[in-house]
């Protein structure tokens, strides 16, 4: 089944370069006025604290919109073209190592990616005032979702690898409404470990769990942005090798890190994002 699932990874991400490529090559002329240098520290960064278990959207967000590299309206759509490599990377890993009962990952996967896919065709349209609200929004339930982890309000958690029952019916109607809102720029990891740890499984599973749904649902959710247009291309390209470059990094010779105190700062951080999106919005800035 893991052999299965690698095999589908390898083709998504060969379908996914091939949509990505193309369009940039057709647009290579018109591309955005964008720092290379600090879009692909960005790029590094966020992916290098995503595997750790940080996770990418929301710091990526404040980063971008601090150093002014895209506009607001882009920002949905460039979180999710620029980590789809990175993220596709993190899968393979994580697939292999973390052990996961195959109904139980092979459904949430699914779900995600139906979620991501009908989320995707309505983020792309939004207005830049409806884009600025969304992601302030989305900001705020990531900052929550980071503090409850934090301060450990969410109770449970145990050892099971699976899921039966209703418990396996919440978690995928749950996944599918992750993937959607994702697409929206609420990452996954948060709320997925929040998911995981409340219906008794062990907090690890998460990782393929989340890892593997982005995975999934990231290629055509971003195969969505590249057909609108609704992405920053210049930028997007820019993060993907020093995000890759990060994962492998992170993964395989960190492995680990003391990151209680960065977790703080990054609530900080996405607060702060979420305050400046929601005024943007209000007083109709871009």
């Amino acid at each position: 089944m893991i052999t299965a699932i690698w095999i589908a990874l390898i083709l998504l991400a060969i379908f996914y370069t091939y949509v990505l490529l193309e369009d940039y090559i057709k647009h290579k002329n018109v591309l955005e006025d964008v720092s290379v240098i600090k879009t692909a520290i960005i790029g590094f960064v966020v992916n290098f604290f995503d595997t750790l278990g940080i996770g990418s959207f929301a710091p990526q967000t404040a980063l971008l919109k601090f150093t002014k590299q895209t506009e607001d309206r882009l920002i949905p759509g460039t979180l999710n073209v620029s980590n789809t490599i990175p993220v596709l990377i993190q899968a393979l890993i994580f697939i292999k190592i973390v052990e996961v009962e195959a109904i139980t990952l092979i459904a949430m996967l699914i779900s995600a990616t139906a979620g991501a896919v009908l989320g995707a065709g309505i983020v792309s349209k939004l207005s830049v005032r409806k884009i600025q609200l969304t992601m302030g929004f989305a900001l705020l339930v990531t900052a929550f979702f980071m503090l409850s982890g934090q301060m450990e309000w969410i109770q449970g958690g145990g050892e099971a690898i699976g899921l039966r029952g209703w418990k396996l019916a919440v978690a995928i109607v749950a996944n599918f409404i992750l993937g959607a809102f994702m697409t929206a720029g609420i990452g996954m990891y948060a709320p997925c470990m929040a998911l995981i740890y409340g219906l008794g499984m062990s907090p690890l599973v998460a990782f393929p769990i989340m890892m593997g749904s982005c995975a999934f649902l990231m290629p055509p959710a971003s195969a969505k942005f590249i057909k609108e247009g609704a992405y920053n291309r210049k930028a997007s390209i820019a993060m993907i090798i020093p995000g890759v470059i990060a994962v492998l990094i992170a993964a395989f010779l960190v492995k680990s890190l003391p990151l209680d105190t960065l977790r703080w700062v990054v609530i900080i951080v996405i607060l702060y994002t979420s305050f400046i999106m929601l005024r943007s919005a209000k007083l109709g800035r871009s």
